[in-house]
Formats: C-alpha cells, sequence, structure tokens
C-alpha cells in the first residue's frame, strides 16, 4: 500500500448510492410559526411532525442537507446511553435510570415504525448486535448485564460464551459478549434522504447552504438572521448537535465536537465475508474507545468506526489507527485495500445524555453523543410535539436542564486530543490485565 494512500477516496461510502446534494433555491418567508436550525435527522423529524400539524415551517442548513452527521454514521440502530446503569443511577436516581432504559427501547421501535409507516427505502435489516467483551471477568458482568435487559425489559438479549464466538463474528480477539436482538443496521444517507422526501411533501421548506448568524429576541417572537435574510419566527428549535457555531453560543459552550472516522474495505469474497461475519451482525466492544463495525448492507464490505484525535484536516494517522485496529480483529485482512474513509462530528457532553431543554423561548433538541440514528428522529419529535403543547407526544425522560457549560471551552476542543490519548492508554491497561 502507499505511504500517504490510506483509502482511494476521502467521502464517505453511502455518498455513493445517496449522494447529498444542494436544494433548489426557496423564497425566504418574512415570517415562520416554527424555524428550525439544521436539516439532519432531528430537524428533519421535527419538521414533518410541525408540517402535517399545518404550522409554517422552514429549516435552514448551513450546508447540504444531511451534509453532517446524518449521512456520515455508521448506520447502526443502537440508541446507546453512554454513561451505565450504575452512572446513571447515582447520578439522577433508579427511577430515572430505568425510565431511561425504558426509553431506549421505545425509541427504537419508533424509528422502525416510522421506516415501515412512512415507507422509507433505506436498507433496514433487523440484523441484532454482538458486543465483544476483552476479558473473562468483562464477560461475566456482560452477561448479567443481558440477563437484566431480558428481564426488566423483555429484550431479547443473551449472553455468548467465548466457545460459541464463532457463530457470530470470525475472530479470536475477545472472550465472549452478548447479543441482542433488538438493533439493526441501515443506510444511513438513504435513510435521511426518504425522510428529506416525506418532510418536504408535507410542506417543511428547507434552505440548504444557508447559514444561520444569530438568534435575536424580539417581543413575543423571534428575529433570525441568515446568510440569505432575516425571517421573524414565533419559535425556533435549535438541532444543530456536532456542527453548533456561534449563532448559538449557549449551546456551543455545552456541546463539544469530537471527530468519529470510519473506514470501508474494498469488496471481499462471499466465503470470507461469510468466515468473519456469519451471522451478517451490527459489532461494538466494551472498550473506552472500543470500535463499532458492520457488513455494509450490499454484505461485500466491511465498515468499522472509532474515535478520532484529530482536530484540523484529515491526517493519515487516524486512518493508520483504524486500519491496524481492523487487522488485529481479523488478520486475515491484512492485505485488503480500504475503498473509503471519512469523519465527521458526533457531540459530547457533561451529562452525556440526549436532551431537550428551553432557554429564553428556544427549545433545543440535541446531545446525541454518537447514537443519533435513534436519538435523532426520537428527540426531534419529542421536541415537536412540546412547541405545539402536546404534553402526552412530547413526553420524554430527556426533558430536563440544559447540560452543563464545559469550563475553559467556547468552541475550540483544544483538550480531546489528550483525553482520546488517556482513554487509549485506560483501554491498553485493560486489555493487558484481561489477557493474564
Amino acid at each position: 500500500m502507499h505511504e500517504q494512500k490510506v483509502a482511494d477516496k476521502d467521502t464517505p461510502y453511502w455518498w455513493e448510492a445517496a449522494p447529498v446534494r444542494s436544494l433548489p433555491k426557496q423564497p425566504l418567508a418574512k415570517s415562520v410559526d416554527v424555524l428550525i436550525v439544521g436539516a439532519g435527522y432531528a430537524g428533519l423529524s421535527a419538521g414533518l411532525v410541525l408540517a402535517r400539524e399545518g404550522r409554517s415551517v422552514a429549516a435552514f442548513d448551513a450546508m447540504n442537507p444531511g451534509e453532517g452527521a446524518s449521512s456520515r454514521n455508521g448506520g447502526i440502530t443502537s440508541g446507546s446511553i453512554r454513561p451505565d446503569y450504575a452512572t446513571i443511577t447515582r447520578r439522577f436516581g433508579e427511577e430515572k435510570a430505568i425510565a431511561i432504559e425504558a426509553e431506549g427501547k421505545t425509541a427504537r421501535d419508533f424509528l422502525y415504525d416510522l421506516i415501515k409507516a412512512e415507507g422509507l427505502d433505506c436498507d433496514f435489516r433487523l440484523t441484532g448486535q454482538f458486543k465483544g467483551v476483552i476479558g473473562f471477568d468483562d464477560y461475566e458482568k456482560t452477561a448479567r448485564g443481558a440477563e437484566v435487559l431480558a428481564k426488566r425489559l423483555g429484550i431479547d438479549a443473551y449472553p455468548v460464551p467465548y466457545n460459541e464466538q464463532k457463530n457470530y463474528i470470525g475472530t479470536d480477539f475477545y472472550r465472549g459478549g452478548m447479543v441482542r436482538m433488538d438493533i439493526g443496521g441501515l443506510h444511513p444517507a438513504k435513510f435521511h434522504a426518504e425522510l428529506l422526501r416525506v418532510a418536504l411533501a408535507s410542506g417543511l421548506t428547507v434552505h440548504s447552504g444557508t447559514r444561520v448568524t444569530s438568534i435575536e429576541k424580539q417581543g413575543a417572537g423571534f428575529r433570525v438572521t441568515t446568510s440569505a435574510g432575516t425571517v421573524q419566527a414565533r419559535r425556533v428549535l435549535v438541532c444543530t448537535d456536532g456542527y453548533t457555531d456561534g449563532a448559538v453560543p449557549y449551546l456551543r459552550r455545552r456541546l463539544v465536537p469530537v471527530r468519529s472516522r470510519i473506514i470501508v474495505t474494498e469488496e471481499l469474497a462471499p466465503d470470507l465475508m461469510a468466515h468473519l461475519m456469519p451471522q451478517r451482525m451490527m459489532m461494538i466492544e466494551g472498550r473506552q474507545l472500543g470500535f463499532y463495525y458492520r457488513p455494509t448492507p450490499d454484505g461485500k464490505r466491511i465498515l468499522l468506526g472509532g474515535r478520532d484525535s484529530s482536530r484540523r484536516g484529515d491526517p493519515i494517522e487516524p486512518k493508520l489507527y483504524l486500519r491496524n485496529g481492523l487487522i488485529k480483529l481479523f488478520p486475515e485482512l491484512e492485505n485488503v485495500q480500504l475503498s473509503h474513509s471519512w469523519f465527521g462530528n458526533v457531540a459530547m457532553h457533561r451529562d452525556m445524555l440526549p436532551r431537550i431543554f428551553e432557554r429564553d423561548g428556544i427549545v433545543y433538541a440535541t446531545g446525541f453523543c454518537g447514537s443519533g440514528v435513534v436519538w435523532a428522529p426520537w428527540v426531534g419529535t419529542r421536541a415537536a410535539h412540546k412547541i405545539l403543547g402536546h404534553t402526552e407526544q412530547a413526553r420524554t425522560e430527556f426533558d430536563f436542564r440544559p447540560p452543563a457549560a464545559v469550563p475553559l471551552y467556547n468552541g475550540n476542543p483544544w483538550f480531546m486530543p489528550a483525553i482520546i490519548r488517556g482513554y487509549k492508554i485506560q483501554d491498553e491497561i485493560a486489555l493487558l490485565r484481561a489477557r493474564r
């Protein structure tokens, strides 16, 4: 492999079948009932609800709609929550922790029902998910977790001991794991394109390549300044997540954009794919900086993603890190070429829980912490119902106080490389202890 060329393309694999595009220029309305900042999964899901309720709604995206995380993610419908059950219980109480677990199941079901009811052609399959653990002690903890999911929430979850692991994944790297059958995979760019299609058909106006530069309270509503002009809005909903900028400084101080990178292999032989991923499941790990990976929807390639500590440009080191991780999992792929490598932003914050909150009349639906495939449509829809005053439909455990501001942070995540290096060291130590 050429030293400076790790992958053939630096654009998302997903764009091959569903390229992101700008929309025809729309006239700028003088006033709207609701103005949405961001036209990703959350913004479109909210706009769909609001438009169908007869509201005049316009969504503004600084890029092409979906060009951010909505078409750059791994397409795994996990709905993961970053803090574990014990951590949530300690911070918010056991009742809140149980309710959050239960809402994850509800949110996944909502997504699957949305895909079916709206006829969204996005290669969705309920494949199940395997979570690999690196030590036998970790396996015992994970097995107990599977039992809790099955008993408490009725989820089809079960442990997979080491001697049965090859039935699910063709690697010796793990020491067992667990399977959840309520998680699957979709084509994220197709999902966004289909969501955009039905939202536009329902009456949502979407302005692509039109940046919101400021939001000012004015009387009973807001004066929103965009790169195309100003709009009066009765309500404003912000759904920018990992692409939040200076237009909403209050949110920018609370969300930290973190790069997530994905690599995709060239097409693999059918017998090799059958050996490495016999069940065609989605895959995750229990490490701090664990990889997530899966077969592409056509079953011909492997896609693998993880955190990227870089902040500028498109350096070679994060690509090599993911490639080396892929080879540690599957030594058979040592000489396989990569077809694509790209990155996008996820939004982390101090609570690490998806969030709806309102401040100074502006509603925010954001903070998906890398699990936006499930949480963004769910939280965006709840936020729309909140704006409409639909108390029951708006109900969610994630509608509470804003995340706390990050000290010494105002949009430049200068500290992230050091944090990620620290996580890597923790993972290395954990791996050494697990393999003693």
